[in-house]
């Protein structure tokens, strides 16, 4: 049986897979089973940050699985120590803990969140204000965190001690602070499977503000935005704030799965011994490889990202076929006006590949595609759209 057979007879039915099976790629280029070349403008969901097969991450990953895969997180390795001081001082943060995915990073944000407000004013205060058309993960509770309710119909109950207010409006959030005892709020800057809807400076702002004035933990979820994507480090980074905590993971390791809670003063000494744990976070072999790829994601790459995101933004701005361009740095919407799923199946069969988040055509383009392939697939995207 070919692949897309085993595939539809063996795997669950959770993914409504393109018709492209790949095997191969390098940068920004993948190769399919019948040797076609595709241009990359999704990169894993923003995984790939250096596109495929980037010979600095194989070096460090490679070397890494040479010496030792795996030990329990009962003994010391140099390559989780050296990443989590890299991540705090890069950030200003204070300590990490290392999981698997950015949902289990959230999970862990959500657990300090609750065990320092349970410490601090009493166990009443366990609610967690997040925003509709957030999207937080998988699991019950990050489900439960996410403000789409197309993702908790069928999973009920979900883990209750969860508000959602409305994006942008900070009025609706006072309000709902006000009504609930919380113990954090949880933000995307840009909300990359909502929609790629972009936070306002003045709404984040007033969240902080919030946040400090009633000792509210706040939490930036950096899955899909951080890691240089933005254009800065981390989105928050923007915004001209500092959260008491923010979970990254996706490009953090640029292929392998790692996630991080990365915890700022203010909550640094909540999690003691046994409050969490994660048999495989902090993989020597997957710190190993985010230790190449946050090495790297220096001042002039991130202003790379920037130039490569002005380019996408004005081509595409009031092109024919367009009606709005959201987002930030290279994690961009488009939002087309003929059919969405139309629009990404006709660049597919032109070469090129991307995504979608609700009823917008999503561009996460590696962080490093050269300017050349760029344009070559923003100039199909654009002939595609105007069709």
């Amino acid at each position: 049986m070919d692949i897309k057979t085993l595939d539809h007879q063996y795997v669950a039915n959770t993914y409504k897979r393109f018709p492209v099976e790949i095997v191969g790629g390098h940068g920004s280029i993948v190769t399919d089973r019948d040797g076609k070349e595709y241009i990359d403008l999704g990169s894993g969901i923003a995984v790939n940050a250096f596109g495929m097969g980037d010979p600095a991450w194989q070096e460090a990953v490679i070397g890494q699985i040479h010496k030792f895969q795996h030990t329990s997180n009962l003994y010391y390795t140099e390559p989780c120590a050296r990443l989590a001081q890299m991540l705090c001082e890069k950030t200003g943060m204070k300590k990490v803990f290392f999981s698997n995915s950015g949902a289990e990073a959230n999970e862990c944000a959500i657990k300090v969140a609750r065990k320092y407000a349970a410490e601090k004013k009493g166990p009443d205060y366990y609610t967690i204000l997040t925003l509709e058309n957030s999207f937080h993960g998988r699991t019950l509770t990050t489900l439960a965190a996410t403000g789409q309710d197309e993702f908790h119909r069928d999973f009920q109950p979900l883990t209750p001690g969860f508000v959602h207010a409305r994006a942008n409006d900070l009025s609706d959030v006072l309000e709902k602070a006000k009504a609930h005892k919380l113990a954090g709020i949880m933000i995307e800057v840009v909300q990359g499977e909502g929609g790629v809807i972009t936070l306002e400076a003045d709404f984040v702002k007033g969240i902080a503000a919030l946040c400090q004035k009633e000792d509210i933990v706040l939490i930036c979820d950096e899955v899909q935005i951080g890691n240089g994507r933005s254009g800065h480090l981390y989105g928050y980074m923007h915004y001209g704030i500092t959260p008491d905590v923010f979970s990254t993971a996706k490009g953090l390791c640029a292929g392998l799965p790692l996630g991080a809670t990365v915890l700022g003063e203010k909550v640094e000494n909540v999690l003691g011994y046994g409050d969490n744990g994660s048999t495989f976070g902090g993989n020597p072999i997957c710190c190993a490889g985010a230790i190449s790829t946050l090495s790297r994601m220096d001042e002039a790459l991130l202003a790379e990202v920037q130039a490569k995101s002005q380019y996408i933004v004005e081509t595409l701005t009031g092109a024919k076929g367009v009606k709005a361009v959201s987002g930030l740095g290279l994690l961009l919407g488009i939002a087309p006006e003929r059919d969405c799923a139309t629009v990404i199946n006709e660049c597919i069969e032109a070469g090129v590949l991307v995504l979608s988040a609700h009823g917008k055509v999503r561009l996460l383009p590696a962080l490093n595609i050269p300017m050349e392939q760029l344009r070559k697939a923003v100039e199909i995207l654009r002939d595609v759209l105007a069709r």
